[in-house]
């Protein structure tokens, strides 16, 4: 083949391709429809590195002072008194006004009698109001670890 032959054929193909293209880049591009199971996503594709080992989980603020639950909060000193004599097995005159904390509640102290007698008032009146517990509350906040629940 002569190298006239030979461009005028490669001008032909590439006129061709050139010709043909604009047909291609008009075909209409449909998006699967949103039932389907195909996901373009490529968040897939790409894997996130992962650290090795435990995460990291942030410590809660622990409110302080609180009545942790199981906790049990009376309306009058005297109805502490009865439910601590009922819970020795004592016959007691009269009904007991307590209730068992649920949730733990923050509190403030206002009068200490004793270990056993502590005159509180809750930070939300929802929770109870004022009252006595026989709870132990130390003067200064536990530390974290002694704080933390083990399952």
């Amino acid at each position: 083949m002569t190298p006239t032959p030979r461009i005028l054929t490669i001008a032909a193909c590439l006129g061709a391709l050139v010709l043909a293209s604009p047909a291609v880049a008009q075909a209409p591009v449909q998006a699967p429809p949103d039932d389907s199971n195909v996901s373009f996503d490529s968040a897939f594709v790409v894997k996130k590195k992962t650290k090795d080992g435990l995460p990291e989980v942030k410590a809660q603020p622990l409110v302080w002072p609180r009545l942790d639950a199981g906790a049990v909060l009376c309306r009058s000193e005297d109805d502490l008194n009865r439910l601590a004599a009922r819970r020795t097995g004592q016959t007691v005159n009269g009904s007991i006004d307590c209730k068992i904390i649920r949730l733990a509640t923050p509190i403030r102290i206002v009068d200490r009698k004793g270990p056993g007698h502590t005159e509180v008032a809750t930070t939300d009146p929802a929770a109870g109001g004022p009252g006595w517990t026989d709870a132990w509350l130390p003067t200064k906040a536990p530390t974290a670890i002694a704080t933390t629940v083990r399952r």
